[in-house]
Formats: C-alpha cells, structure tokens, sequence
C-alpha cells in the first residue's frame, strides 16, 4: 500500500513549534520527564513488584487475590501509560539507554517495543484515524469504529457490548497480535521494516520469560485454576484501562475520519491540523486523572509533540489552544473524563446504526 501523502507544511505548524521551542527556552526547561517522572516510575514499578510477589508466594485469600489481581492490571496499564510511553517516544530521559529502558517495561509485560513502535510511534501517530492505514481503528469485525467500514448486524449493539472487546484487547495482543505482525511482516497493509537478528532475539526472549513470570510461575506456585482466574482479571483489567484511554483521544463524536484521494492518496490538510482534527483531549483540569494515564487526556499535544514528556503537556495546552483561536482551527476537548466515555458510546451506537 502507498503511503498517504499530506498537504506541503504552512505557517500553522511552523508558528507553532517556535513558540514551544521559545516556551522552553525562556523556562529553562528540559523536554523530557525529569525527576518527578522517574520517582512515579520507581513508585509505579516498585508497587507492581509488591504486589504481584504477594499474589504468587503470599498467596491471599481468594476474594483478596482476585482483588489485588485487578490492583495489579490497573498498576501495569498506568506503567504502560507513564513509563513505557514515554520511554518510547524517547521523551522519559535525556539518555537514551534509560529511554529504551522504559520502553522494555512493555517487553516484561509480554508485549514487544518494536512492535509497538512500528504500530503506534511510525503509523498511528503519522496517519492518525487515516482509514485503512491507522491499526488502532481495525477491531473488525466485532467492532466498527469509523465510518467507512462495513457495517454489520452486530454492530447495531457494538455501544453495550464494546467493554467485553475491551477487555480482551491485552490478552489478545501479546498472545495474537504481536505474532500476527511478525509472521506477516506488516501492520494492517503497511509493511514493517526487516527485524535485526537482535530484534528477533529481543522478540523471543522476552516472550519466553513474560510466559516464565506469569504463566509457568503462577500455575507452579498456586495451581492452575487460581492462576487461570487471576490471570483473566489482571489482563483484562489493563485490556480495558488501556483500551478505554486510547479510545477516548480518537473515536468519539467530534472528531475527524479521513480517507485519503483514491489516486493520488492524498490528504487536504497539512500533518498538525490533521493531528488537532482527529484527536481529542478529555479532564485536562483533573489532575489525579492526567497523574494516572501519564498526561494522555492531553492528547492533542502528544500527538503534535510526541518527543515531549507528557509533565509539559499542561503548558504546552495553552499555546496550543492560543494558536488555534488564532488560526480559527477546532480544538477538541471534553472537560470530563465521563462526558468523553458518554461521546464515544454515542459514536459507537451512531456507526451500528448509520
């Protein structure tokens, strides 16, 4: 598949990068997490660690252990959200090594950062909701999440049964999707670039000891039926934490689906105005929500600076904002996290039944 193309670059984008570059410079400032993002990685890491050593060698009691399961998908959602994100966008640290540290954390969890990195830092992030090229809109055919997909009978009740799908989207990645795009060598219809025989070796490895840590482990020390319960919880408790945050920048009502000139495969608008269209921010006042899900309710600026930490997405929402008012571009934003929840409901039963 081509590539879509985007509009040449105007005064938008360009306007706006010299007044985050001039932001930093007259603050002083780093673009990257600094030390309150490292202590919440130690805090996150360390309680995931305390916790999932209390599930398998202080075995709990069982409506504790199912409990403390759940604790454990929450805790390593908000790692994947906080951490590995960040770690991989290489906006955690000014090192580099502590950058692909982070972004490893994905790798324990039994997922794969160059995966990940193909799929959302290369195609997602440049061809945001691009139908037929941005993954992340290709839950079918359970789910239609953009308008020109087919829809099905099915999805007419796709806004009462979405959470289930949600909840298995973890599980489903590690033991599914990952392997799906390593045999095949693509991503959807867009092709991946060749793995090094230590990207292969990363690949295997890291899937051999996430199986060792959380399946081998776990049936060994409490049995398979404990383990199989609690493994369920825990996966789908992150499957839906994640699931639900990443929905709710993309497909709700208010944002833009496009579909690229059928030849040329061209697009109307340049890449930043086509990042602010299709994206959408949500509770950007809350501040335990923006603590939990690492800054992405801002996700308007992680989409136009995804090489910026998101502990500066608060400053940089004001000179974002200022800029569209200014270049009379909609900015898409919910001021609470239920009102977006309730706009995605909404699309989901608008596309089962438009």
């Amino acid at each position: 598949m081509q590539a879509p193309k985007f509009a040449a670059s105007r005064s938008f984008h360009q306007e706006l990068k010299r007044r985050t570059n001039a932001y930093f410079a007259e603050a002083g400032k780093s673009t990257t997490g600094g030390k309150a993002l490292f202590f919440k990685a130690l805090l996150l890491t360390a309680a995931f660690v305390a916790v999932y050593l209390h599930l398998v060698f202080w075995t709990p009691t069982a409506w504790v252990g199912v409990a403390e399961c759940a604790l454990l998908g929450f805790i390593g959602a908000a790692i994947g959200f906080n951490v590995m994100h960040d770690g991989a966008h290489g906006s955690f640290s000014k090192k580099k090594w502590m950058n692909q540290f982070a972004a490893f954390t994905l790798n324990v969890m039994g997922g794969n950062s160059y995966m990940w990195n193909a799929k959302h830092n290369l195609i997602h992030h440049m061809y945001t909701n691009v139908e037929g090229v941005d993954d992340d809109l290709d839950a079918q055919p359970w789910l239609r999440l953009s308008p020109e997909q087919p829809r099905r009978k099915l999805h007419r009740f796709q806004h009462l049964y979405f959470w289930f799908f949600y909840a298995l989207l973890f599980i489903a990645w590690i033991f599914y999707m990952d392997y799906q795009k390593y045999f095949r060598g693509k991503i959807g219809e867009m092709p991946i670039k060749k793995m090094t025989a230590s990207d292969q070796g990363v690949f295997w490895g890291f899937k051999v000891l996430h199986l060792g840590l959380f399946v081998a482990l776990p049936i060994y020390m409490v049995g398979v039926v404990s383990w199989l319960v609690g493994f369920l919880v825990f996966m789908a408790v992150a499957g839906f934490t994640l699931s639900i945050v990443f929905q709710l920048a993309h497909t709700v009502e208010h944002t833009s689906f496009v579909v690229p000139h059928e030849t040329t495969r061209k697009i109307e608008d340049e890449w930043a105005i086509h990042q602010i269209k299709t994206t959408a921010n949500f509770a950007t006042d809350n501040k335990l929500i923006s603590w939990l899900v690492g800054g992405l309710n801002f996700q308007v600026e992680h989409h136009l600076f995804p090489n910026i930490s998101h502990v500066h997405y608060p400053a940089l929402n004001k000179i974002i904002r200022q800029m569209c008012a200014e270049f009379g571009v909609e900015y898409n934003e919910y001021p609470k996290m239920r009102y977006a929840v309730a706009s995605h409901v909404a699309h989901l039963r608008e596309l089962g039944r438009a």
